[in-house]
């Protein structure tokens, strides 16, 4: 794998959910690292350390969640070296039960696919149905990790930008949630 700076030279090839992200992120004028690895999509968290590797950056964990009715939907960014327990994150935002909300949601919402999640989705949820909801061990890092929309490649960008530049043009207005990953 390579690093690059910032969107690829050639877009042939490349998704339109992840020509989107690099638009995105160039008209705000972000400037961000990327390295691609189709020859191994980062379908899990243990993938995902070699890539962390070559952008020098822990890449988060994206999990899509909704409440027990399917009515409420969440997008959950943590470090991905720590474990999720739906139940503390459930009593830290008042909500009863939490869990992984179906693909179909995922697709419809956010234009993404398992193991492609990532806060640039939320650029797709044009009538905010998804609440962004971050650990505040993520906003701790001078860098964040995550994928332009397809697991097939990942980019770094500082977490400045995310939280003074992208999230705020993602027009999301994020809770910020303290998670220790225990019962």
């Amino acid at each position: 794998m390579e690093l690059f700076k910032g969107s690829p030279s050639d877009l042939g090839g490349r998704q339109d959910r992840e020509i989107r992200v690099y638009r995105f992120l160039d008209e705000l004028g972000i400037e961000y690292e990327r390295t691609d690895h189709p020859d191994e999509p980062a379908t899990t968290m243990e993938a995902c350390e070699k890539i962390d590797a070559v952008l020098d950056v822990k890449i988060c964990k994206n999990l899509f969640l909704c409440n027990r009715q399917k009515t409420s939907f969440y997008l959950l960014i943590m470090p991905g070296d720590k474990p999720f327990k739906t139940k503390e994150l459930s009593k830290q935002m008042g909500i009863s039960r939490l869990s992984f909300a179906g693909e179909e949601f995922m697709t419809e919402y956010l234009d993404l696919y398992p193991g492609s999640v990532s806060v640039l989705g939320l650029m797709n949820d044009r009538e905010k149905r998804v609440q962004l909801v971050i650990d505040e061990d993520v906003l701790k890092e001078e860098y964040f990790g995550c994928h332009p929309c397809v697991n097939t490649s990942s980019l770094k960008l500082r977490t400045k930008d995310l939280t003074e530049k992208v999230i705020p043009a993602l027009g999301a207005n994020p809770i910020t949630v303290t998670l220790v990953g225990a019962e």
